[in-house]
Order: C-alpha cells, then sequence, then structure tokens
C-alpha cells in the first residue's frame, strides 16, 4: 500500500510518479475524502473541547450548589454526536483504505521511464548463445522424442496449459528444484520453508494480490481459499501482523511450491509447451531486511538467482523493467531472461523486485528500530528459479542431433551420476 502521508504531502507530485506506469490517480476523488476526513476531525476536536470545558464548568457549579442540569444534558448530547462522528470516521478510514488498496507503488527514481517490455533496460548479458549445426528444435519436440513430454494427456485430464512428465523429465524436474533449494539454504543462507498451498483472503491482500488480480487466481468458494500464485504470498505473510526485532533482520527464506494461474489476461500468448502454464513450479526467494538495506539487498538477490543459472551453464541477461512493465507492487524490478534457442530469444525465468514499505503496510509488517519505535520493513522476492522454464531452458540448449539431452555437470549428481538422457 502506498503510503497515504505521500498523497497528502504532494498530491500532484505523487499522480506524476504514477502516471510514469500508466496509472491515472484519482485526485479530485483522494481530495474528496480528505476534505471529509478533515471535517470530521475538526468538529471532533471542536467538540472534546466543549466537553472538557462543559465538565469543568459542572464540576465548578456542583460544587457551588448550583442546578447543572442543563449543561449535564449538552454533556450528554454532545457524547452522543461524538460516538456519531467516531463511527463517521471510521466508515472513512474504510473507504481511503480501498482507496489506496487499487493504486500500485511508486516507482524507485532509478527505474527507467517507459511504456513497455521494449523500453526495458539490459543491465548485462552473461553466457553466449550456443552455436547449433543442426536443425534446432523447440522443448515440445525434444520432449516428445524423450517420451518425458506429454501435452495430449495433460489436456485430456486437465485442460489447456497443464503438462504430464514422465520418466526422465520428470526426475529432471525434480533434480532442479532439488538443486536450486539447496544452492540458496547451503550457499546463500536462506531458510528453507514449507508453506501452505491454499491461503486466505487476508494473505492474498497483504502482497498485493487482492482485489485488483481476482480474475487471474484460482479461488475456492467454499473455503474461502485461494490457490497460491507464487510462494511468495504465503512465505512474505509470515511476518504479517508482526513487529520484529532488529536484531532479526534480515530474514531470508526459499520456498519451493507448485504455483497456481488462471492466466485470464494471457488469452492467445505462449499456447504452446511450458512457458505459460495454468501450474507450475517455482523456487521463490524472499527476504524482509530494514529499509536502509533493500536495494543492496536487491542486488545480492537478484545475483542468487542468477548462480543457479551460472552452474547450469546458461545463457541470459538481466535487464530493469521500465516503469510501464513492472509488477503493481514493485518498486523496482530486475528480469532474468534465459536464452531459448527454439525460439531464438530471451525470455523471462525469474522476477527479483524490492516492494520497499509497499506489502508491509498492507500487512502491517513491522519492526522495532534501535530507537526503540516500530517502523514497516522492506520486503522482496524473485524466482530462483521458475522450474519448469529453467527445464526448457536445458532441453533446448543442451539437445543433441541425435534427439537426446546433454546434462551440466551441476545436475548429473542429482540425477544419480546421469549424463546424457537419451531419445
Amino acid at each position: 500500500m502506498l503510503d497515504i502521508q505521500l498523497l497528502r504531502s504532494d498530491l500532484r507530485g505523487a499522480a506524476q510518479r504514477l502516471a510514469q506506469r500508466g496509472y491515472v490517480l484519482d485526485i479530485a476523488g483522494f481530495e474528496a475524502l480528505e476534505h471529509e476526513r478533515k471535517a470530521i476531525q475538526t468538529e471532533t476536536q471542536e467538540l472534546q473541547a466543549r466537553r472538557n470545558q462543559l465538565s469543568k464548568q459542572i464540576g465548578q457549579a456542583k460544587a457551588k450548589g448550583e442546578d447543572a442540569a442543563a449543561m449535564m444534558a449538552q454533556v450528554n448530547a454532545e457524547a452522543d454526536r461524538l460516538k456519531a462522528l467516531e463511527q463517521d470516521l471510521a466508515q472513512l478510514q474504510a473507504k481511503l483504505n480501498e482507496f489506496l488498496l487499487v493504486v500500485p507503488n511508486a516507482p524507485h527514481s532509478s527505474v527507467p521511464p517507459g511504456e513497455s517490455a521494449d523500453q526495458n533496460a539490459e543491465v548485462r548479458r552473461v553466457g553466449a548463445p550456443r552455436k547449433f549445426d543442426f536443425a534446432v528444435k523447440d522443448h515440445v519436440d525434444i520432449g516428445a522424442r524423450l517420451g518425458g513430454l506429454d501435452f495430449d494427456t495433460a489436456t485430456k485430464i486437465a485442460g489447456a496449459r497443464f503438462t504430464l512428465m514422465k520418466g526422465a523429465v520428470a526426475r529432471l524436474h525434480r533434480a532442479l528444484a532439488q538443486l536450486m533449494l539447496d544452492v540458496h539454504a547451503q550457499e546463500h543462507g536462506y531458510t528453507e520453508v514449507y508453506a501452505p498451498y491454499l491461503v486466505n483472503p487476508d494473505s492474498m491482500r497483504g502482497t498485493g494480490q487482492l482485489p485488483k488480480f481476482h480474475e487471474d487466481l484460482f479461488y475456492i468458494e467454499a473455503d474461502n481459499l485461494y490457490l497460491i500464485p507464487t510462494a511468495e504470498v504465503p512465505v512474505t505473510n509470515i511476518v504479517r501482523g508482526e513487529i520484529l526485532e532488529l536484531k532479526s533482520l534480515p530474514l531470508m527464506f526459499v520456498c519451493h511450491t507448485p504455483c497456481f494461474r488462471r492466466e485470464a489476461g494471457s488469452y492467445g500468448k505462449d499456447t504452446r509447451g511450458m512457458i505459460r502454464q495454468h501450474q507450475f513450479d517455482k523456487v521463490e526467494l524472499v527476504q524482509i531486511v530494514h529499509p536502509q538495506a533493500s536495494y543492496d539487498a536487491l542486488e545480492r538477490l537478484t545475483q542468487h538467482a542468477e548462480t543457479i543459472l551460472q552452474k547450469l551453464e546458461l545463457p541470459y541477461r538481466v535487464v530493469t523493467l521500465c516503469t510501464g512493465d513492472m509488477g503493481f507492487a514493485a518498486a523496482k524490478t530486475y528480469d532474468i531472461e534465459v536464452w531459448l534457442p527454439g525460439q531464438s530469444a530471451y525470455r523471462e525465468i525469474s522476477s527479483c523486485s524490492n516492494f520497499e514499505a509497499f506489502q508491509a503496510r498492507r500487512m502491517q509488517a513491522r519492526f522495532r528500530n534501535d530507537k526503540g519505535k516500530t517502523e514497516f520493513v522492506h520486503t522482496l522476492n524473485g524466482s530462483g528459479l521458475a522450474v519448469g522454464r529453467t527445464l526448457v531452458a536445458l532441453l533446448e540448449n543442451y539437445q543433441r542431433a541425435d534427439g537426446g539431452v546433454d546434462l551440466p555437470r551441476a545436475l548429473q549428481p542429482y540425477m544419480g551420476g546421469l549424463q546424457v538422457i537419451n531419445a
């Protein structure tokens, strides 16, 4: 949630920052709510002052043996009015909260301006795409020849945008997740967690999926629960409603879960293969940090995700998302894009974002600073990595002319020493 003080202190400046990411702030609507709030608070303060004065006068009158009935009646009437104003203020605060819940985060000053992915800024490239001396196939054809990817049966079982993996390919998918967990937990210092795959609306609201993205979520009405779109939701909500001690920061969690997305707004996009699925696995990195450390943490978190691609010797690039391409809750995002020979393109395999205090305000996640006062933490997350897309990248980058797939050295111990998956 955006800091309401930012709107109160510089409404038009905030509107200009939000306009950079394509959001039109309802200035008149906010001003009307603020005008009403100030009117209620002004009347409340005046009534409280008058009640205090009358109470003093009643005491003086009684001390003199004078009749104070009229003043007491006035105090009672004003008490009723104060109670009504209190209810009015609570209703207004709820309206302000609803207003803020759909306002996106303001972009950090280092985020490049732009309207779409075409304006994203490349930061670096690592590794060169392999040159093949045979006709390159995409992961769908490779997986079919290996007998490991079966989209037709998945469609029969569940419908479009699902995958059935079998044999060595299913084992490869599991091995990738295990490698990622081990690297992040053992080399990068993350605490591994196992989290619920179903969460309540408060958890979805806390990380920013609700109310804006309800249509993209799988919702179980009978239980009022949502299937998670990413482990970001349950893991970040670990600190919802908590006041952390300063010495506990940073908190660093890694979690492997399936993710479930309706992809309601992606009709016709990436309909072939595993790139855009209703169900997919991801290893998620979440950090809860001191506000002053969050941008250094973003750089480290991004490097942690890159480490997996480096160990797998997959070529990739890192881009900074422009203002118009960032997610709703992010203040700054790096996308890591892996090279896919089957598409002759770099495709996103991880998004690493700093949300600053945006999620923390929604969750009321705070820490006690060195002066004993509470502040909102900063939250970050990133994929470390998307398991299915990493599988896609491996199949395509390590494909052989005979239809088999070589396995990178880092992954072979997780595959029982297997070096090649043969067709």
